[in-house]
């Protein structure tokens, strides 16, 4: 046959007409439904068709608990029932192992390079370099398979049976994530913890009303990232079975290095895409705080580092970044599941009340098949128990028969056994053929009888089969469970602080400080030159400072500590109020003083303190550079009195003033600067029994008392 735009032509000639829609129907919906039925949504189970074929051959050949094994021998012998090419059977295998870290609970204990689900690049070994086995939790998958729990269909060729189902003892399709994409739909179901998963199980079965909220939290992924709680969301994808729910990355502050580590990422996202939005970001300029950004992924997992600048505010930035980057993210819900053939969007509480069903009638499956072999058991151990008189008769029958095929027949007719019957006594051997075996036998009868009589009750009790299921997943749920990865914040939380964040407003202003601590913040625009200033009685301004609303305020005391806030963090004041009282704000000691003042965005400059024995120290101001500490001791020596101190930008010339009535001029340029806040200093001039009593700023540079070498005595003040 030959396709035409008009139609179908066959190979007489002859043209036979279609419609389009039936050629679709007839052509692509086998296709669509073999993707959706046998490909990419998972059932009750919890798994994928590939998945089930890949674990069932691993436990076929002994991989549970046993050594691992070559990947390529598991994917050669997985071809038996998958037949697809090794490339994908591997890549399921890899999916599902402990090295990729994509599931909390992984099926495969695997040894080698899998690559890792945060990392789009890091490539996996070559199936002929790894190993592996099954981890022990799918003792749990297995569990009775061989008793008729589930049911088996031929392979492709119909040389080999596998199970149409796994008769999971946990919600395996709650526990792990697991996603397909077919034709049409697609399923996206998020994992939760094993630990809750369990615990919810048994309260539903115990009370079908509970409030699944309360102890089925929030989804739990391995990536650790946190997750964004918002109790109305959740309860819309526990009833809807759809649904967004938001990640952020966490991190940690490295004030010493100045960077900040991410250590966990959103499972939506990998770090090579973070990493390359964020440089993306800085050519653009819209992000001018980072100096460098790398990734030091190693053995002790995911780490990307971001190096920074000088004052960068951390919160501030990472605030930006999550805004702009994968680095908070969001995965959307889609409990799509196949039950019975069909798929279905489902609800949390559905999904697990259908997996209790399909357990149920696993655990009646079981029952049934244990109570055949009981029964079974009991059959023999009645006919054993017929010729227990007559065990010489019967021996008799045996020797005289003459063809081996009527020995059967011939007890059969003699003591009225069925064939299942004589069979067992035809077999017997010699050994046993004596009184205490066989008594021994036959008192199994009545403890057979009590079994059979207690598997009947239990088939036939609903009641008792749900127990059998909530004992069975307290022992998994203390046996595997484990305390939750991700952990999670509240988005309220979020919201408050980012809204802190966000609204610092920038504009210039002007600080008034007194001598008495307190300090008033007015907006430039509303400073009147001639305004006076309302202040405390007896109190007096001290430092008068232009600046910014974001800049650092730090304060040095007389207690040798300095304190720092942010200006954004006082309220604007006006001339006809006293302002905020500083101690307080700062947490102050008690009689701890204030001595000055100084404000920066980006802690350039020195600090220059000068004490009572003529030592001067010349310290970097962003040796106070701080991230979350408000408190610094030691901000300078203490092991000498203070007489003064100021903060430079740039070299200025000082003059010092002494007891002996000598005086000294400087310029700072001759000092060394140091990285140490407490050092001691040096000496500029001496002093012998005399002490320094005044230090000054020297705008007009008088030659006679400068020096160019310290340290020095300095000379007499002239009458002048």
């Amino acid at each position: 046959m030959h396709k035409c735009h008009k139609g179908i032509i066959n190979y007489a000639g002859e043209e036979k007409k279609e419609k389009i829609s039936d050629v679709i129907e007839s052509n692509y919906m086998p296709y669509a439904m073999s993707v959706i039925m046998s490909r990419a949504i998972p059932e009750i189970d919890g798994f994928k068709p590939s998945q089930r074929k890949l674990l069932f051959t691993m436990y076929k050949m002994g991989l549970l608990h046993s050594p691992r094994t070559k990947s390529a021998n598991i994917v050669g012998q997985t071809m038996k029932l998958n037949p697809h090419g090794d490339s994908a059977i591997y890549d399921t295998m890899a999916r599902m192992s402990r090295g990729y870290e994509a599931l909390p609970y992984p099926y495969v204990d695997s040894k080698g390079n899998f690559g890792k689900c945060y990392s789009r690049d890091m490539a996996r070994a070559a199936s002929r370099y790894t190993e592996a086995k099954l981890e022990n939790i799918c003792e749990e998958i297995f569990k009775d398979i061989e008793k008729n729990t589930v049911d088996f269909v031929f392979n492709y060729d119909n040389t080999l049976k596998e199970p149409t189902l796994f008769p999971v003892a946990y919600p395996s399709i709650l526990v792990n994530s697991i996603s397909g994409i077919a034709v049409g739909m697609a399923s996206s179901i998020c994992p939760f913890n094993l630990k809750e998963i369990c615990e919810t199980v048994i309260k539903l079965i115990k009370n079908k009303d509970h409030d699944i909220v309360s102890t089925l939290i929030a989804p739990d992924f391995t990536c650790g990232a946190e997750v964004i709680y918002d109790k109305d969301i959740i309860e819309e994808i526990y009833k809807t079975g759809r649904g967004t729910i938001q990640f952020r990355a966490r991190y940690l502050i490295d004030s010493n290095l100045n960077c900040i580590d991410i250590i966990n990422i959103p499972p939506t996202t990998t770090c090579e895409s973070i990493i390359e939005k964020v440089a993306d970001l800085i050519k653009q300029n819209k992000i001018t705080e980072i100096s460098d950004i790398r990734d030091e992924t190693g053995l002790n997992g995911l780490k990307i580092t971001i190096d920074l600048k000088k004052g960068t505010d951390f919160d501030r930035l990472m605030f930006k970044l999550f805004k702009l980057t994968t680095l908070q993210d969001n995965f959307s819900c889609n409990f799509n599941i196949l039950v019975n053939g069909t798929p279905r969007v489902m609800s949390v509480h559905q999904i697990i009340f259908e997996w209790i069903d399909f357990r149920i009638k696993s655990i009646k499956r079981r029952l049934t098949f244990e109570l055949g072999k009981k029964e079974e058991k009991l059959e023999v151990l009645v006919g054993l128990e017929k010729i227990l008189l007559d065990v010489d008769i019967a021996i008799k029958i045996i020797r005289e028969t003459k063809e081996e095929s009527s020995v059967v027949s011939n007890l059969m007719n003699h003591f009225n056994l069925s064939k299942i019957q004589s069979e067992f006594i035809s077999e017997l051997k010699l050994k046993n053929l004596n009184k205490e075996y066989i008594f021994k036998k036959i008192n199994e009868i009545k403890n057979i009888k009590d079994e059979i009589l207690k598997f009947k009750k239990i088939l036939e009790n609903e009641s008792r089969l749900k127990k059998i299921i909530c004992k069975e997943l307290e022992f998994i749920s203390k046996k595997f469970g484990k305390d939750r990865i991700c952990p999670i914040i509240y988005k309220e939380d979020i919201d408050k602080k980012e809204a802190k964040i966000e609204y610092v407003q920038d504009y210039p202003i002007t600080l008034f400080f007194t001598k008495e601590g307190y300090i008033k913040k007015i907006s430039q625009h509303s400073v009147k030159l001639n305004n006076d200033q309302k202040l405390k009685v007896g109190d007096e301004i001290s430092q008068i400072v232009n600046t910014t609303n974001k800049c650092d305020l730090l304060f040095f005391t007389s207690f040798c500590n300095v304190y720092k806030i942010k200006a954004s963090t006082f309220a604007d004041s006006k001339v006809n109020t006293i302002g905020d009282f500083v101690c307080a704000r700062l947490g102050c000691e008690k009689n701890e003083k204030i001595l000055l003042m100084v404000d920066t965005t980006d802690y350039k400059g020195f600090m220059i303190f000068f004490f009572i024995d003529g030592t001067v120290s010349k310290v970097n101001l962003d040796c106070y550079f701080t991230n979350n500490r408000k408190k610094l001791m030691n901000a300078y020596n203490k092991d000498r009195s203070l007489v003064s101190c100021f903060y430079i930008k740039e070299d200025q010339n000082f003059l010092i003033f002494s007891t002996s009535g000598k005086i000294l001029g400087f310029n700072t340029s001759l000092l060394i600067v140091k990285n140490k806040r407490n050092h001691k200093g040096t000496l500029v001039m001496k002093q012998g029994k005399y002490s320094v009593n005044k230090i000054e700023i020297c705008k007009n540079i008088t030659s006679k008392y400068f020096t160019k070498n310290i340290p020095s005595s300095g000379k007499k003040i002239s009458n002048e």
